[in-house]
């Protein structure tokens, strides 16, 4: 059984997205796996000829089903394993330059989600290329069919991809992510849509006459198979679970979101959505803050009501050797991630559905390996950000043990509540050479990591004191 693609992304990954979203996937193979009564041996791929024949047909039968026009005539081509390989490393180079793959990278270190060892390039070309069976490029406009895939496989592929190709052709792809590519959250979120709907398109598909609003969620058993088909996928499973958790939320998640518009208005409904995109990650893992907002929202339920800034610190702009290198949004769905990977799942799944707005910023030493992180992050109540707050203080105790002291909430408030009743909390901190802070005011949550001594006086005061 072969897979498809498999999109993911990090604090900062949009700039990857369309990299990653024209690779592999997964979904499509578990769904073909699902069909199947009966072990088969796989049989040889289409000649070129028939294979086209083939996705002309699929174009055609997507088209019926999501009533999205074919536009225009589907350019296609077959391509072989070492054409795949060599396509991801050739656009990865050309779409991103080294500087710009170093500062993910730094990213995932000063979250602590990767080793100092972890080299982001060579992970991407492993980690799509085991997967690789069709993809369509909306930037050259081309399905690009494997030539290793039996018939029946490829079909569930280009059920899917081909989706792709016909929203491209109607709402244009790649003009649709690069518009939020400074915010790494709406771009997820605008992922999530795009193979959501994808993925929605291929089940129905497989069910046939069926309509897949009138089924019960398929959310559970959807999950179910992706596990079990990525056991068979080395790269996949060794990679930490932050990355596989981001890799399969535009399907899983994003199939979920998906269904909610289909039971409210169909395909018209859903292609609705691309000219009204969601902004979070949040509206897509609880989709009623999409489909349905509350005519009165409560103070703080988007993060656009109350914008969310968080400017480089004076005091780190003169500090030796010490340079920014990222700063974007994690969303809902980059702490569900961090907090699973560095606690459980089941905390974080307790405890993000209480975002609402966050930025960070990462600044990279002269030492190799040596970061410094820099958050702030809203909570829909002051108790879900303690809570959040109790849960990243466990992280911070693990990842800074030296010279720490977990503070006490009220411990020293006597004298700061003296000046003002809206003093931050400091939960921990420690000394030493690079220093850790970590404050809650109200419903925030802040923080910085790998501080220099020399500045973590004026940084601690610099958190305490943003507007």
């Amino acid at each position: 059984m072969t897979c498809h693609q498999v999109a993911f992304r990090f604090p900062s990954w949009s700039r990857f997205r369309w990299f990653l979203t024209l690779a592999l996937v997964v979904i499509p193979c578990t769904a073909a796996a699902a069909v199947q009564t009966q072990e088969t041996q796989p049989a040889p791929a289409e000649k070129p000829e028939a294979a086209f024949e083939t996705a002309d047909t699929v174009l055609s039968q997507m088209s019926r089903l999501t009533g999205l026009p074919v536009k225009a005539p589907l350019k296609k081509q077959i391509v072989s394993r070492e054409d795949v390989d060599r396509y991801l490393r050739d656009n990865l180079n050309a779409e991103y330059t080294p500087e710009e793959i170093h500062s993910q990278e730094a990213a995932l270190k000063a979250f602590g989600v990767v080793g100092a060892d972890f080299d982001l390039e060579k992970f991407l070309i492993s980690f799509y290329t085991e997967q690789a069976a069709g993809f369509y490029d909306p930037r050259h406009k081309t399905m690009f069919m494997a030539n290793w895939v039996e018939p029946d496989a490829q079909r569930m592929v280009l059920s899917h991809e081909l989706t792709h190709a016909l929203q491209d052709q109607s709402f244009n792809l790649w003009q649709f992510m690069q518009a939020t590519r400074d915010d790494d959250d709406a771009s997820s979120a605008r992922e999530a849509l795009v193979e959501g709907y994808a993925t929605l398109a291929m089940m129905q598909v497989m069910l046939g006459s069926i309509p897949i609003e009138k089924l019960p969620s398929l959310d559970a058993s959807m999950e179910a198979m992706v596990n079990q088909q990525m056991a068979e996928y080395p790269v996949f499973t060794k990679a930490p679970y932050f990355l596989r958790f981001q890799a399969l939320f535009p399907y899983a998640q994003g199939m979920h979101f998906v269904r909610q518009g289909l039971v409210l208005g169909g395909w018209k409904r859903l292609n609705q959505c691309f000219t009204e995109p969601p902004v979070s990650t949040k509206q897509i893992f609880q989709p009623d803050f999409y489909f349905k907002p509350p005519a009165d929202p409560p103070p703080g339920t988007e993060s656009a009501a109350r914008p969310l800034i968080l400017p480089p610190p004076p005091a780190l702009a003169h500090a030796p050797a010490l340079k920014p290198v990222q700063g974007n949004v994690m969303g809902e769905l980059g702490y569900d991630a961090l907090l699973g990977q560095l606690l459980t799942p089941e905390e974080a799944d307790k405890v993000t559905p209480s975002w609402v707005a966050d930025r960070y910023l990462v600044y990279e030493g002269p030492t190799p390996g040596q970061f410094t992180l820099i958050a702030r992050t809203r909570w829909s109540t002051a108790e879900a950000a303690s809570a959040f707050c109790v849960d990243y203080r466990t992280i911070l105790e693990k990842r800074w043990p030296e010279d720490a002291a977990a503070a006490h909430p009220q411990e020293g408030r006597e004298e700061q509540d003296a000046k003002t009743a809206t003093a931050p909390e400091v939960l921990f901190h420690t000394s030493g050479a690079r220093q850790a802070w970590l404050l809650r005011e109200g419903d925030e949550c802040r923080w910085a990591e790998g501080v220099p001594e020399a500045q973590a006086h004026a940084l601690g005061k610099w958190l305490r004191e943003l507007p």
